[in-house]
């Protein structure tokens, strides 16, 4: 459903997006430059998202894994923990590392009570498929089995992410449903602004050059470095693309997209398909917001993430 915002809302977002054009109008594309140059320059504030702040009593441990160790991100709340939110974070699986969220994922701790472990699974294009997917599948699976005991926290699990972490969360659910036998463990997946056809749905290649965040040549230069080069019918792999996959058995999901983003119809036909498929399905569409729209200090972020929280409480209450 498109959510109804107030006209002060929208004007602020409007002026938001005008000025993220300009300053977007006078940076190179991401997929012009070397991605190692472009994470650095994230790290050291030299980017259109806000500067990065750190939580300090946030701790960083490694686990192992199938090809070695991954680092996990780990942000508990002060009392008992509810459960935990598994979460995986965005960058189109080139960019970003799982301390880059921790002001966004505290508040979800504090609104939510949830224990949240970011995951810091390897990129591309150094680390190609299927190197990103095998590291959220391994975390969740160590999650599962040693999350109680090393965690000090209930059994009780959720997961979610933002652009290509809501494409990683979708295939670790599907991953450990068709591999392990394992349904019904994630009490519900918050899934932002996912892209889940690398194929390219129609708003992605209609989209063109208009930057705001995402354009189609980036978005075809994150999908070449997370696959390489693929034919169509290889990109519909649903271990690529999960929207081919078969949707039953998995967990309520909430998805959330801005309308003025090129990765809306993988939210829309996702959304659809999963309700289908006989889960529970919640869509939210925000007017007048862009890709990413989450990391700025807009009104509309702050009304989208606490409907995510709300979400998440509601599950796992349930």
């Amino acid at each position: 459903m498109k959510a109804v915002v107030d006209e002060t809302a929208l004007a602020e977002s409007r002026a938001f997006n005008e000025d993220l054009r300009l300053r977007l109008a006078q940076t190179p594309p991401v997929h012009t430059l070397p991605p190692e140059v472009v994470r650095q320059g994230r790290r050291d504030g030299k980017s259109v998202f806000p500067p990065l702040e750190f939580v300090p009593h946030a701790r960083d441990m490694t686990i192992p894994t199938r090809n070695g160790e991954i680092r996990l991100r780990v942000l508990a709340p002060d009392g008992e923990a509810a459960g935990v939110y598994l979460h995986i974070h965005g960058g189109g699986w080139v960019l970003g590392e799982c301390d880059e969220q921790d002001v966004r994922l505290w508040s979800l701790v504090e609104a939510t009570g949830l224990c949240a472990v970011s995951v810091g699974y390897r990129l591309a294009p150094e680390h190609p498929y299927p190197a990103a997917p095998d590291d959220c599948e391994d975390a969740a699976l160590w999650l599962l089995e040693h999350g109680q005991r090393e965690l000090g926290v209930p059994e009780l699990f959720t997961i979610g992410g933002e652009s290509a972490g809501a494409h990683l969360s979708v295939t670790t659910l599907l991953r450990l449903r068709d591999r392990h036998g394992i349904t019904g463990a994630f009490r519900a997946a918050n899934l932002v602004y996912g892209g889940y056809d690398l194929t390219a749905t129609p708003s992605q290649r209609n989209w063109g050059d208009r930057e705001y965040i995402l354009s189609t040549p980036s978005m075809r230069w994150f999908a070449r470095s997370f696959v390489g080069e693929r034919s169509f019918e290889e990109l519909r792999d649903p271990d690529i693309s999960p929207l081919y996959a078969e949707l039953h058995d998995l967990p309520p999901a909430y998805f959330s997209v801005g309308d003025l983003d090129p990765l809306l119809d993988d939210s829309l036909f996702m959304s659809m398909r999963w309700r289908a498929a006989g889960n529970e399905s919640e869509l939210h569409v925000w007017p007048e917001c862009v890709h990413a729209f989450l990391a700025f200090p807009l009104s509309l972020a702050r009304r989208a993430h606490e409907e995510q929280y709300d979400f998440l409480r509601r599950k796992i209450s349930d």
